[in-house]
């Protein structure tokens, strides 16, 4: 009995040592886990060292709190100090990149994939209705045509509130031209072949379709300027334009001035036609100039009279008349000079001199200038400032004609710091 009650005693200890040893364990790994979970918890909250970068024009991007809805829609937006702004030196900063990246990534770029998305369909419905084949009948291009002027419209409608805002920043602006030509003369195109549709007229507008393709292809293409990958070329394109445009005038100018001296030395003194050869004598009479063909006798005289006259056409003095007079300059600069092949080196010397006083002042010095200054102009704007003050035209655009005025008060688009 006192073994049994001894092996009970004994069975009872051994039972309590194994719990407070499992205890143990159970409270260690416990605490273990709650370490760990607390190490986590101070970690994440323990703050990193880092940089905030704030932009220093508070205010910059927002616009007045106090505006009239229907003058903004209809009429002239209020303006903010970046849409005031056309300063190309505060791209070149990590400020004005962050303005741009923040507009952009905002709204911009939602906005922008719709005015495009929106000129797709203007330019397909234009191309589909001018395609010339017969793949459509006569009442599907009325459609088409007819869906090209109300998407036409609708472009035009935002280029005029654009005009209205700012006309001299409208004209300034190159851009706006193309976008006015590629709005204006398909809608016109469409209304005049419509029209001719419902009168029942053949008449053909082939010329004026192809210029509106033309227009319409060129502004589909300015598109990709928003981006940065084309839009630095775009900026290159406009930037140089802009810094030898002086230069460009000059050469006009002397151009202009050749043009008129030729004009006045080789102009026909007497008048002339397909029938009518008029004077003879008149060394700048197209019927002298042309080539004769004379018969010779069997004794090698030739006979004085010509048997044979080539009739002259447009391209024979292209001096007869001023503008014929500057197409003749332009050929002459890209190296045709067959205008002024048809007179003689020794009948004529002060032609001779003025070719050589032009080809050397104008085609030999003046254009190796022009490429010299090209490759200046392209060096001072291959950079991103001048890609970003491109895209910030663009956001300005979007935001003043293309947002609601309420839009443009939200401080979640447009805060007072960023």
């Amino acid at each position: 009995m006192n073994h049994l009650n001894f092996n009970c005693l004994l069975l009872t200890i051994n039972t309590s040592i194994l719990v407070d040893e499992f205890g143990i364990h159970i409270f260690f790994i416990c605490f273990t886990i709650c370490a760990y979970f607390i190490k986590i918890i101070f970690n994440e909250r323990k703050t990193k060292p880092k940089l905030t970068f704030l932009v220093p024009f508070p205010g910059y991007v927002t616009y007045p709190k106090d505006y009239n809805f229907l003058k903004e829609l209809l009429i002239k937006p209020q303006s903010s100090p970046f849409s005031q702004t056309q300063n190309n030196d505060l791209y070149k900063t990590w400020n004005g990149e962050a303005i741009i990246n923040f507009k952009w990534r905002v709204f911009g770029r939602y906005y922008y994939a719709g005015i495009w998305i929106l000129f797709i369909i203007y330019l397909t419905c234009f191309t589909l209705a001018s395609i010339p084949y017969d793949i459509f009948n006569k009442e599907v291009r009325k459609k088409l045509f007819f869906s090209s002027i109300i998407l036409g419209f609708v472009h035009l409608l935002f280029e005029v509130r654009q005009f209205i805002w700012s006309p001299f920043r409208w004209i300034s602006e190159i851009w706006n031209l193309f976008d006015l030509s590629a709005y204006l003369v398909p809608v016109l195109t469409s209304i005049y072949c419509i029209n001719s549709y419902v009168d029942g007229d053949n008449a053909d507008y082939t010329k004026a379709i192809s210029v509106s393709c033309l227009l319409l292809d060129i502004k589909f293409l300015l598109f990709f300027r928003a981006f940065e990958s084309f839009g630095i070329y775009f900026a290159i394109i406009i930037g140089v334009a802009k810094r030898i445009i002086s230069f460009l005038f000059i050469i006009l100018i002397i151009i202009l001035g050749f043009a008129h001296a030729l004009f006045i030395l080789l102009e026909p003194k007497s008048d002339f036609s397909e029938s009518e050869q008029g004077n003879l004598n008149d060394p700048n009479n197209p019927w002298s100039l042309t080539k004769k063909y004379h018969q010779m006798t069997e004794d090698g005289n030739i006979i004085k009279n010509a048997i044979l006259i080539e009739e002259p056409d447009g391209y024979t003095n292209l001096f007869s008349n001023y503008p014929n007079s500057l197409l003749s300059m332009y050929l002459f600069l890209t190296g045709d000079r067959n205008s002024l092949s048809a007179w003689s080196p020794n009948e004529n010397p002060l032609m001779i001199i003025l070719m050589i006083i032009f080809s050397f002042v104008v085609v030999v010095y003046l254009m190796n200038l022009f490429i010299g200054l090209l490759n200046m102009a392209i060096e001072a704007d291959n950079n991103r400032a001048s890609y970003l003050a491109q895209k910030a035209l663009i956001l300005r655009e979007i935001e003043l004609f293309y947002l609601f005025p309420h839009q443009r008060r939200w401080k979640t688009w447009f805060p007072d710091i960023m």
